[in-house]
């Protein structure tokens, strides 16, 4: 995934780390901003997934650590829930004035809560989406209990959170109990998205119900099923995203039977491949269409997508089933579908009695063609001979030259 590594100055000039993701190629149609869950960090995996699919729909997004958390400086003991809302908008502020204002808001748990918060300073906003959000900022003093009456005698207390420890000072309840939220999600007057799981033990779905009646239309609500608090399941966020960028299309500027990027004439032939850190996911975009590979699990790859190979006969089964298409159709035939099946695999060149070289390992696949429709023998004949006359089979028995050059720095 493309991304820049920023730096934001907050409110009391502490600079908080964060991350622009990037469509692989072209100008972003739009622009988010994802606040992460209590306690974690913008490098959550789930996160990661959700950013991934905005940014395959053309949509980059803007994910950044809260005072005192993850990268960004700062100290959490200093910070409460009015200080992360006025983070998320100090970020939104950033992108507005260096790229773009935010279409979208995104949070995760007590982000979901601050993102309904801060919208309301965020004229430029267009759609707000939670997941796994609590109704109440409060909602997340019960994670205190053990610490609370310490907390009230001595003003501070040591809390353990997801088994690390931090520092929780009496002011971060206070700001809790004074927030209104209520009012806000009912004066939100954006299309509001809501995702929650019936099995969080975390944040209780009665939370997800209490958003949803509280916001006014338009407002949509998404079960997560079996999906724990953190989306630790990666079907869980991969899910989310999915369903997050179709949804936004509706309410951002992006064309509606292609939301990646903006289509580009078929000369233009251009395709766009980045691999990042995460394995061996790779994302594609071939002239504004998106695509993902990977590698299968057994050579340690993520199977997100297909794999090298797989994408080639893919290449290969497409041309094959066009081709005979526009044969049949030129022809007039009765064909009604076409479907190609393919495998491939590395074989001696000693166990091919068609190839020339007898030595080295050479690459095979094996086509079976299914046609649908009244077609007689010799018209099955006839397309079974076209087959072999594919553009993509013909480029891959021919020569072909790659030239390759290292982009100027």
């Amino acid at each position: 995934m493309k991304f820049t590594k920023l730096l934001i100055e907050n409110a009391h000039g502490e600079k908080l780390s964060a991350r622009l993701d990037l469509p692989v190629d072209g100008e972003p149609a739009a622009y988010a901003l994802f606040a992460h869950c209590f306690t974690c960090s913008k490098n959550l995996r789930a996160v990661t997934n959700i950013s991934r699919a905005l940014t395959q729909r053309g949509i980059a997004v803007l994910r950044f650590d809260f005072t005192g958390l993850g990268e960004s400086e700062g100290d959490f003991a200093d910070t409460n829930f009015s200080s992360n809302v006025a983070d998320l908008v100090y970020a939104a502020r950033y992108l507005e004035e260096h790229y773009q204002a935010p279409a979208i808001l995104v949070g995760h748990s007590l982000g979901g809560a601050a993102v309904l918060q801060a919208a309301g300073e965020l004229p430029g906003v267009t759609a707000v989406a939670t997941i796994g959000a609590p109704c109440d900022p409060e909602h997340v003093s019960h994670l205190f209990d053990d610490a609370r009456e310490e907390i009230e005698e001595k003003g501070v207390a040591r809390v353990k959170l997801a088994g690390r420890s931090f520092t929780i000072k009496k002011q971060f309840l206070d700001d809790l109990e004074g927030q209104n939220m209520q009012e806000r999600i009912r004066n939100l007057k954006r299309p509001l998205l809501i995702f929650h799981s019936p099995v969080d033990n975390t944040v209780g779905i009665e939370n997800a119900a209490h958003i949803f009646q509280s916001a006014l239309h338009p407002k949509s609500f998404i079960s997560l099923d079996r999906a724990d608090h953190l989306l630790n399941d990666e079907a869980d966020s991969l899910y989310v995203g999915a369903v997050l960028a179709a949804w936004a299309r509706k309410y951002i500027d992006l064309p509606q039977d292609n939301a990646a990027a903006p289509k580009l004439p078929v000369e233009a032939n251009r395709t766009v491949v980045q691999t990042g850190a995460v394995k061996y996911v790779t994302d594609i975009m071939a002239n504004g269409h998106p695509l993902t590979a990977d590698e299968p699990e057994e050579v340690g790859g993520g199977n997100r997508g297909p794999s090298p190979y797989e994408l080639l006969a893919a290449s290969l089964g497409a041309c094959t089933s066009m081709t005979l298409r526009m044969y049949a159709d030129r022809k007039k035939w009765p064909l009604e579908a076409v479907t190609v099946r393919l495998t491939h695999q590395k074989i001696h060149g000693k166990d091919c009695r068609a190839c020339e070289t007898q030595n080295a390992r050479i690459d095979q696949f094996e086509r079976e063609i299914e046609l649908l429709g009244p077609l007689d023998e010799a018209q099955k004949q006839r397309l079974l001979e076209i087959a072999d006359k594919c553009p993509v089979h013909r480029t891959l028995h021919s020569e072909v030259i790659v030239n390759t050059r290292l982009k100027d720095s």
